[in-house]
């Protein structure tokens, strides 16, 4: 009889044992095993920012991520007490994260050693931290709208937005790594089970055509000009116009890269790339360049400006309503002359014009690389009337951004070749340095007649009503802009987009700089606000560079 009930103990006990096989490995257990692997991931660091003399514009700095385990919490009203103190934020903001029914809630990110040691010693039950970096800014919020910021998508990953940020999102953030190692059904480490680890691989770093001193110098200047010409907001690019490699691009008002989450959206929009605006008289050369380069004109040949000209129901005249007779070409950019731009018009043709127009890439992204550019807008050529053609002579009509601007004057004083515009130089990785050459988008003028234009440039600048401070003993080339702004189909005469863009030394351009002051309030002309702006630029980088009359 005992041996009958030894036997069937021996029965169950093995029955059982199959049964729990069976179930383990049939039933509960997936054919690849997921269940007994656990992966954690491993975090690259983000690929760093430096301007072209390895200046440090963005790093990495240490931080950690609080978190809370709900089912460890012994006090909750004591935790979100202390936790609200030491982190500065209401209670009820940490209560409504804190969801009793999870595992793990992540409560605030990015907080520095300093603050983490002061919470770990108010000894709370139920909260930890986990690792992780924070984007660090030396150069503070110097070049914002360069930059970018880096925030969060929907499932609370980092991603860049805007700026470089933004474009070079891929390069920065790296590729994550993981462990995975096989577990037993209560969650235990098999040591002797599956290992497996890939290192994360980090992001890439960005060396930038920004210096940092341009940088700085145009954001002092233009945050004076701002306040003495009482101006709505305003930009300031510089450029080689060589090359079109960006030295600084700086929109005022701007926002804190840090704190960007308490700007409103307005402020993260880069006027130099996404604006939308009428440029003005600063449109001017590039209508001259063309006609020149067709042989409709020479610099000497004469207009009779007379008065007012019509086009069908409009009437165009000078800004200040007065002529001067029989004037050169020259003299018809010197004076900024409409009429005379209507007539140089004429000379080249609606089709000329409109060609013109495409092949200084009006209408097409520039390509620069930073997110959030606009195209601007070149309307069909079968749209356009006869006094479209005449506007747009003068830079009224036609909706441009401020890089697309700059990139086209950059054209017809670099020998004619329309450059792309660009802002990182180098991308470098762990094995690789990838450098970014200047890149020829096509020939828009010729050689000769970049040298003419530059020379009628030199002399708008030496023989212009307006008497400047300029840098003594150095040749300048440039143009003024005042265009109006149109407010529902009509032009504002009192609200105006003051500009100037000039290069120095003008022989041999080393610089190309585009001053715009939105509704400046002292003056409405670009000859009284942008141009004396751009001189004490002009006269700044003269000195940073070391650039001698004799250049």
């Amino acid at each position: 009889m005992k041996i009958k009930f030894i036997f069937l103990l021996f029965i169950v006990f093995y029955l059982t044992i199959v049964v729990r096989l069976f179930f383990l490995q049939v039933i509960y257990s997936p054919a690849n095993k997921s269940e007994y692997l656990k992966t954690n991931k491993l975090n690259p660091i983000r690929g760093r920012i430096y301007d072209q003399e390895n200046q440090a514009l963005v790093l990495n700095q240490n931080s950690y991520q609080l978190y809370v385990e709900p089912k460890k919490i012994e006090d909750k009203d004591k935790l979100l007490r202390l936790l609200s103190e030491s982190l500065k934020v209401e209670e009820a903001s940490i209560s409504a994260k804190l969801d009793m029914s999870k595992y793990w809630v992540a409560i605030a990110g990015g907080l520095p050693q300093e603050q983490k040691d002061k919470i770990d010693k108010l000894n709370l039950k139920g909260i930890g931290f986990d690792y992780q970096t924070k984007r660090f800014y030396p150069e503070a919020s110097l070049s914002a709208h360069i930059l970018g910021f880096l925030g969060k998508d929907n499932q609370g990953e980092d991603v860049g937005h805007l700026g470089l940020e933004g474009f070079y999102d891929r390069d920065l953030r790296g590729l994550p790594g993981f462990v995975e190692t096989e577990r037993d059904i209560l969650g235990r480490p098999i040591l002797i089970g599956v290992q497996q680890r890939v290192e994360a691989e980090d992001g890439r770093d960005l060396i930038l055509t920004i210096d940092k001193n341009v940088q700085e110098i145009s954001k002092n200047r233009l945050l004076e000009g701002l306040e003495k010409y009482k101006a709505k907001k305003g930009c300031v690019i510089t450029a080689d116009p060589k090359t079109m490699a960006i030295l600084s691009l700086v929109c005022l008002p701007d926002y804190d890269i840090e704190k960007y989450y308490l700007f409103n959206e307005n402020f993260y929009k880069n006027l130099a790339i996404a604006d939308l605006y009428e440029p003005g008289s600063v449109f001017k050369p590039l209508i001259v360049a063309a006609a020149l380069d067709e042989k409709k004109i020479k610099p000497n040949d004469t207009y009779n400006e007379t008065g007012q000209i019509a086009v069908g129901e409009y009437n165009i005249k000078t800004w200040n309503d007065k002529y001067e007779g029989k004037i050169s070409m020259t003299r018809i950019l010197e004076k900024s002359s409409n009429v005379g731009m209507v007539y140089i018009g004429e000379k080249l043709g609606n089709k000329k014009i409109y060609n013109y127009l495409e092949k200084f890439g009006f209408g097409q992204n520039t390509g620069i690389d930073l997110e959030g550019e606009a195209s601007g807008y070149l309307k069909p050529k079968a749209n356009w009337y006869p006094i479209d053609y005449a506007t747009v002579t003068f830079g009224q009509g036609i909706a441009i951004t401020p890089i697309q601007m700059i990139r086209a004057f950059a054209s017809i004083i670099n020998g004619g070749y329309l450059m792309k515009p660009y802002i990182v130089q180098k991308i470098i990785s762990k094995n690789k340095i990838t450098e970014i050459k200047p890149q020829v988008e096509r020939r828009v003028v010729s050689q000769m007649t970049s040298e003419i234009i530059r020379k009628m440039l030199i002399s708008t600048v030496e023989n212009a009503e307006a008497k400047w401070d300029r840098p003594k003993g150095f040749l300048i080339g440039g143009k003024t802009g005042t265009a109006q702004v149109p407010i529902k189909g009509i032009y504002d005469a009192s609200k105006t987009i003051a500009s100037f863009i000039g290069f120095a030394p003008a022989n041999n351009p080393r610089f190309l700089t585009f001053v715009i002051l939105y509704e400046p309030q002292s003056s409405q002309w670009g000859s009284e606000t942008a141009a004396p702006l751009f001189f004490e630029i002009t006269k700044d980088l003269i000195v940073y560079y070391g650039i001698s009359p004799s250049q």
